[in-house]
């Protein structure tokens, strides 16, 4: 009895194991089969062929083809498949330990960089091919722009919380700011489709968040109210 239940717990392990690794092979077909053909020409049938499973082990494993889409994406965000939080891994956290608002911008430049060398090739597929009727895939572009807004209200919370806001720079507005500068849409634009370098980027985009906050007056909003 005792050496039964002994093997239960490496058993368990055992099939965990397996099927983590075979939701990595799902992902690392669906990467490529992504940046090879695209997702609207991808489905789920033809990535269960190439991972060598059954269609029912994907909806079973990740979910939906816009899941997989998903998972994809987080595993490229991250760096790894560990289920630990974007905000709560070590180079997020650098961008809130910096000693200026010029040096935590910069830094969250740095980690735009990062960021857009991981996701960027599967990113550009997404915008260039845009969603069209795909509802999941619409939500899947909802959500991640929902995520990085979170991402970007952190970094401004923390620079008011340590070093305040320069005067006439309201939080909205200089949220909107990083948003809209680190905007993967943007990042394409240059890297991909200008050629940029990602070296240039980062310096180009370390220099465009801390002139926005430099200057708040000259980047005012302007009233919508005033004709």
């Amino acid at each position: 009895m005792s050496s039964a239940s002994n093997t239960r717990p490496y058993e368990s392990a055992q099939r965990a194991e397996a099927a983590r690794e075979t939701r990595r092979r799902i992902l690392r077909v669906a990467e490529s089969e992504l940046l090879a053909v695209g997702y609207h020409a991808t489905s789920v049938a033809t990535l269960a062929k190439a991972a060598g499973v059954s269609p029912q082990t994907i909806y079973n494993s990740v979910g939906s083809k816009a899941q997989v889409v998903k998972a994809v994406y987080d595993v490229l965000l991250a760096g790894d498949d560990e289920q630990v939080a974007m905000s709560d891994r070590p180079e997020f956290r650098a961008v809130l330990n910096q000693r200026s608002i010029a040096a935590t911008l910069r830094s969250y430049a740095g980690l735009t960089r990062l960021i857009t060398s991981r996701v960027g090739a599967v990113v550009g597929v997404l915008i260039v091919e845009g969603a069209g009727g795909d509802t999941g895939l619409r939500e899947f572009l909802t959500t991640v722009d929902r995520e990085r807004r979170i991402g970007n209200e952190q970094v401004v919370k923390v620079i008011v919380e340590r070093f305040g806001l320069p005067d006439g720079l309201p939080f909205d507005q200089a949220t909107d700011q990083v948003w809209a500068l680190t905007a993967p849409e943007l990042a394409d634009r240059l890297v991909r489709r200008r050629g940029w370098s990602l070296d240039d980027f980062e310096q180009w985009l370390a220099a465009a968040l801390i002139g926005g906050f430099s200057s708040p007056r000259a980047a005012k909003r302007p009233d919508p109210s005033v004709p």
